[in-house]
């Protein structure tokens, strides 16, 4: 009786875990076919709360208390791993849509595929402080976004508009930006209205530069192009008094070489200097990305100084934009940063060109504003006109003899038009005081000749919001609160708009890329670890394309080895690039490479490699919860 009782117990046992094993095994099968469905299509939200641990919990996501939709059960700050099995079965997803797409973007427009690339990368930056590979790449033509306001849309304008001279001087400007530049001016400039293109080319000593220009303006361009190059290095200042000296039409339109301008971009400047010959406009300057090449909008900001005779942007006035009717009239501004405006060329005359004695570069903006200003003239802002400018991080030229040209061209400034507050710019440079900088006897005749107001007398009437040093604190405060102030918002509390989360795993592996150390911790590395759903390996996308971990600290592709670095939200090294299939590269433009490892395997460094390293670049975008 005892052996049937102990039978009948075995059979019981086989039944109850074959029915336990097929429960495991149908909810096996169902994690796995769930975790290939996309469940980044509709994921956007913001962090509130920046340092908010990211564990799984009945607060999290929003999924119901203790159960996300994969089935797992999560209990407060555990954290659980991926079975092997499980993450090879995981399938690659991204969002269902790229966050701000492009056809820039979608190009691969500066991707390093080689060694070769990088060399002309490098090389790129070294001679010209922007990304060559991306230029190329862009090519003569390309469209912009209009980025003026929607009221400059609706503006008409007289035919009959005085015709313009655009000048653009160069010094060993990138072949492709310079005719880039050009291009953008023929097409999208009136052709009645563009008397000639005039390009100055300041003795470069580039190799083939003014060979290949002058060949493929006679072969390719209009005969309004006209190309001259200078007996000897004029710089900047005397080289746009060259070209001025050659043009022939009503309106001088003075542009940098590396820009792009927008549509309609030149009636708006010349309706308003039709209103008056004195009236001396300045576009919008929009920025292009000198990483990227991104054309993106600026804001309505003007131009000022400090007492080291620096320009500055800074917010305009107080009631200055209280319509909309506001944003596109035109906006007086103390100063110009000096590489695009458009004067009278018979007033340019009259009111003494440049200052001939400054050399190569700098101060030349400051001092024909002051000139402008209290000479009797007008300096404004036209909000309906937009020009794109690469900014870059550094001049990659100086003067020939190494001179410092900054401070001798703005002791000219100081000695010629600021009076006795001269002397605020010699305390913030006393060793100026030893700097030679040339005969100005012609230049405070002119001042003389042109009836010019005092300095004190601009400070008053002109840029009365610049705080002097001898102000008192509530004198100081006044004038500061004259302005527009923005809202400043730290950068660690920032509201993000997410698009996506998921975890990077390496292709054909079971490593994640994770922080080396915690995600609140700037300058951390991030290495290979098997895959764990865990705060560190989490990442984040967001509608600009950065990839935020823990809510707080960006990825950062600034260095060979990417690192967590604070949001900049300028794009740049933060800005990343996925394509919609299983295997991706993770690429940034900025840097033209990509996320990568110089080995597979656990505790490896994410670096930056090149893009055709195969399978040690290739990602799987892995869902999580």
């Amino acid at each position: 009786m005892s052996n049937v009782r102990r039978y009948y117990s075995f059979f019981l046992g086989i039944i109850a875990a074959s029915v336990t094993w097929s429960v495991v095994l149908y909810f096996y099968t169902k994690l796995g076919n769930d975790s290939e469905k996309n469940v980044f299509g509709n994921t956007s939200h913001s962090i509130k709360n920046p340092k908010e641990k990211f564990v799984f919990s009945d607060k999290n996501y929003g999924f119901p208390p203790h159960e996300n939709d994969l089935g797992f059960i999560y209990q407060k700050k555990k954290y659980y791993k991926n079975s092997d099995k499980l993450v090879k079965h995981l399938k690659a997803i991204l969002p269902g849509v790229q966050a701000n797409p492009s056809k820039e973007l979608d190009s691969e427009l500066g991707l390093v595929r080689t060694v070769e690339d990088q060399y002309k990368r490098d090389e790129g930056y070294r001679n010209f402080a922007f990304n060559v590979l991306v230029s190329d790449g862009i090519g003569l033509h390309r469209d912009l976004p209009d980025t003026r306001h929607y009221l400059c849309k609706k503006k008409k304008y007289n035919t009959n508009l005085p015709t313009a001279s655009v000048i653009i001087c160069f010094y060993n400007e990138h072949y492709t930006t310079l005719l880039r530049s050009v291009h953008s001016v023929l097409r999208r400039t009136p052709s009645y209205l563009l008397k000639e293109v005039i390009l100055v080319n300041d003795f470069s000593d580039l190799a083939g530069l003014h060979h290949n220009v002058s060949n493929y303006i006679h072969s390719e361009l209009t005969d309004k192009v006209k190309l001259f190059k200078s007996k000897k290095r004029l710089g900047l200042i005397r080289a746009r008094i060259f070209g001025a000296r050659k043009a022939t039409g009503e309106v001088l339109v003075f542009l940098d070489s590396h820009i792009e301008v927008n549509v309609n971009w030149l009636q708006p400047l010349l309706s308003q200097i039709s209103e008056s010959r004195k009236n001396v406009v300045v576009p919008i300057i929009d920025i292009i990305n000198a990483d990227t090449f991104k054309y993106t909008s600026s804001p309505l900001v003007r131009g000022g100084f400090n007492w080291g005779l620096h320009f500055k942007w800074e917010n305009l006035p107080k009631s200055t934009l209280k319509t909309d009717e506001d944003f596109v009239k035109p906006i007086l501004t103390p100063t110009m940063a000096g590489g695009l405006f458009a004067i009278n060329r018979a007033y340019f005359k009259e009111l003494g060109e440049y200052d001939s004695g400054m050399n190569i570069w700098g101060g030349e903006n400051l001092e024909i504003s002051f000139r402008i200003w209290m000479c009797g003239g007008s300096l404004e802002l036209i909000p309906c006109s937009r020009v794109g400018h690469v900014f870059r991080k550094r001049r990659p030229y100086g003067a020939p003899n190494g001179e410092d040209t900054m401070t001798r061209n703005s002791l000219r400034v100081a000695n010629v038009w600021m009076d006795d507050y001269k002397e605020f710019f010699y305390k913030q440079h006393p060793d100026a005081k030893n700097v030679p900088y040339g005969d100005i006897s012609d230049r405070l005749e002119l001042r003389r000749d042109l009836h010019c107001h005092s300095f004190e007398w601009y400070l008053q009437n002109i840029y009365p919001e610049l705080i002097l040093p001898t102000d008192t604190e509530q004198k100081s405060k006044s004038k500061w609160n004259a302005l527009e102030q923005q809202k400043f918002q730290p950068w660690h509390s920032r509201k993000r708009n997410y698009v996506a989360q998921f975890q990077l795993k390496l292709n054909n592996t079971s490593l994640c890329m994770a922080s080396e150390k915690d995600v609140k911790y700037k300058g951390s590395l991030l290495v290979l670890r098997p895959c764990l759903r865990v705060k560190t390996q989490i990442w984040h996308l967001t509608d600009k394309n950065e990839l935020v971990l823990g809510g707080l600290l960006c990825l950062d592709a600034s260095d060979a080895y990417p690192k967590l670095s604070k949001c900049h939200e300028m794009g740049e090294s933060q800005e990343w690039i996925m394509k919609t299939k299983r295997k991706t590269v993770v690429y940034n433009m900025a840097a033209g490479t990509c996320l990568g490892a110089r080995t597979p395997s656990f505790q490896s460094l994410v670096t930056m490699e090149l893009c055709s390293k195969e399978n040690l670049v290739s990602w799987e975008i892995v869902q999580t919860p």
